[in-house]
């Protein structure tokens, strides 16, 4: 097996990815009722994501804590949907690469889903303001 070394691999490595959340039983109707069938939006997004994660590339622009606060705000997203969600992607990353830019992939990935969980918990306390 090899490294992850460009955008082609990110591609590859994000679209095995959503092949594997869309039919889960855990995580799969919640993207399933956000992206709807037509995920010719999102993936793009994601490739730009992670090649930004990974390689400092430039052009993702979003603000992943606020989607995913607002989805929280239409479907509540627990702890064992970030744990399938993280699952899925180190399993992924596991099958498929090996390497430095793998490993950095799955802790980027643990360190997200961390944020992720404490700013969603923090947005449900009626105090705080977003």
């Amino acid at each position: 097996m090899q490294d992850i070394k460009n955008k082609e691999d990110i591609i590859y490595l994000v679209n095995t990815f959503y092949d594997k959340v869309k039919v889960d039983n855990t995580i799969g109707h919640i993207f399933n009722d956000i992206i709807g069938d037509d995920w010719s939006a999102h993936l793009p997004i994601m490739y730009s994501f992670w090649s930004s994660v990974l390689f400092a590339e430039a052009g993702y622009k979003g603000n992943p804590i606020k989607t995913h606060i607002d989805i929280d705000k239409k479907i509540k997203l627990k702890e064992e949907h970030f744990s399938q969600w993280l699952h899925l992607w180190k399993a992924t990353v596991n099958k498929h690469f090996e390497g430095e830019v793998a490993e950095l992939a799955k802790k980027r990935a643990e360190t997200m889903v961390t944020l992720m969980t404490m700013k969603i918990n923090d947005a449900q306390d009626p105090k705080h303001i977003y």
